[in-house]
């Protein structure tokens, strides 16, 4: 994998968003355990001073001299059940009992709880601290306020060593850390084995088949099965190679057929122009072969210019120009024009208008070259002293043009082929007139027009071929 590439890029990305989503979920985790802590403990520590609460009051409101070693007694329980040292003061903050010798230097001192501070314990709320004051030693303060029926009678003093509430919540952030550094690493590598197997390998699959295709191996093909957007792209690519593929063997095979086309005309041209030079020709034979001569090369011109008409088309050098037409006019001219050849077979061309002036849109000269065209290769496949019929009928915003011959009917593999550039009906017949690419010529002009047209036997015999045009 590249450094720069899209699947590096992907994989640092992911793993980016990965990491940073996993610290922060550890660091929301442990903020929210800390503060779930610090609540339990707050809760704990408040449930616990209710015992000592009770013992305070039963100390200052009977027998003192007989309580103050059960309070005593049951803050020295208290305290090493929630791992608290516990001061008690009355309502004015001097302290009247400890629950460790260590904190004897409080014993009937003010703790200087501030007046502010007082006063919110004068109203039954709790209050806590960082450290207590004067103290060395860094403690959590809780001080919860005693009361006796409705008065105010002193003071809880709760001290915890921050040691020990922080040493759990030490505890579960270094799970959380390792935690999030497990899945960090699982997770990268699944990330990169996940998309090693869906992204980075199909993707070197297409590279290296695209490479290959730049190359001119058009069979390449790529096998990804996936439905998501890298299965779309083989398809893509499939498909893209295909028509390549068909693009490729429709150039070859259209090479082969214009040389082979090209070649046949030269070949007799060369041919006779030789044998006259040379002397082999009989004097007055040459005026015959000098006609051949002129026609092959009436033929190689007609290729010629088919040739360069398609390739036109297909390059999207010719625009049309549309307008509006007469049907009528564009049928009249095209016969006229193929008059000589009419004659000359002896065919009775019928032509049938549904409407006498009915209009069309297109290009005057294209339309007019696909009805020649129509109109010439139905002379050419009509039988002798045969018929050609000519009809049109409009349905919707469409006309239909249709041109009859009685001619032989196409089998089906001609119904196919017959769009196909040199394809020849039958080539004993029209290889000397015929270059093979007016009809794909036709569907060109129509397709710009986005009209269609389409061939089929009429009935028991002849061909019909069918075009639409769209009405003015």
């Amino acid at each position: 994998m590249k450094k720069g590439s899209l699947s590096y890029r992907l994989i640092i990305t992911f793993t980016l968003i990965l990491v940073t989503t996993s610290v922060i979920i550890a660091g929301v985790l442990a903020i929210w355990f800390r503060n779930y802590y610090f609540d339990q403990k707050k809760q704990q520590l408040n449930e616990e001073s209710t015992i000592i609460e009770s013992a305070a009051i039963s100390y200052l409101t009977l027998d003192k001299s007989s309580n103050l070693d059960t309070l005593k007694s049951v803050m020295n329980f208290v305290g090493k059940n929630i791992n608290a040292e516990i001061l008690v003061t009355d309502n004015l903050g001097y302290t009247y009992a400890v629950s460790n010798s260590k904190y004897e230097d409080y014993k009937f001192s003010n703790l200087g709880i501030p007046k502010e501070d007082m006063d919110i314990l004068k109203q039954g709320k709790s209050i806590e601290y960082s450290n207590l004051k004067n103290s060395a030693k860094n403690d959590y303060v809780y001080l919860k306020p005693i009361f006796n029926k409705k008065y105010f009678s002193g003071v809880i003093v709760m001290l915890v060593p921050i040691n020990s509430m922080l040493e759990p919540i030490i505890k579960v952030n270094e799970v959380i850390a390792v935690t999030t550094l497990l899945v960090i690493i699982v997770g990268s590598i699944a990330l990169y084995l996940y998309s090693r197997k869906f992204f980075i390998k199909p993707l070197n699959e297409i590279t290296t088949a695209a490479r290959r295709l730049a190359k001119g191996s058009v069979d390449q093909r790529i096998d990804i099965k996936s439905h998501d957007e890298i299965g779309e792209l083989a398809e893509s690519f499939n498909t893209m190679a295909e028509s390549l593929q068909q693009v490729d063997e429709n150039r070859k095979t259209f090479i082969s057929s214009v040389s082979h086309e090209l070649r046949s005309p030269i070949t007799s041209i060369r041919g006779f122009i030789s044998g006259i030079l040379d002397g082999i020709v009989p004097k007055d034979k040459e005026g015959y072969y000098l006609n051949i001569v002129y026609d092959e090369t009436e033929r190689l011109s007609r290729l010629i210019n088919d040739l360069v008409d398609v390739w036109r088309w297909e390059s999207g050098e010719i625009k049309i120009s549309s307008q509006g037409l007469g049907v009528s006019n564009l049928i009249t001219y095209a016969v006229t024009k193929l008059e000589s050849q009419i004659h000359e077979k002896g065919l009775n061309v019928d032509v049938m208008l549904e409407k006498e002036h009915q209009y069309i849109i297109g290009d005057n000269d294209k339309i007019t070259q696909v009805l020649t065209n129509l109109v010439d290769n139905a002379v050419k496949y009509s039988v002798e002293h045969g018929n050609i019929r000519i009809n049109t009928k409009s349905k919707g915003d469409k006309v239909f043009v249709s041109i009859y011959n009685d001619g032989e009917q196409l089998t089906e593999e001609q119904l196919t082929k017959i769009w196909d550039r040199f394809y020849k009906a039958d080539v004993s017949r029209t290889n000397k007139i015929s270059t093979g690419l007016g009809l794909p010529i036709v569907r060109l002009i129509l397709t710009e027009h986005d009209e269609d047209i389409w061939v089929e036997n009429y009935k028991d015999t002849g061909v019909m071929f069918t075009f639409t045009l769209t009405k003015k």
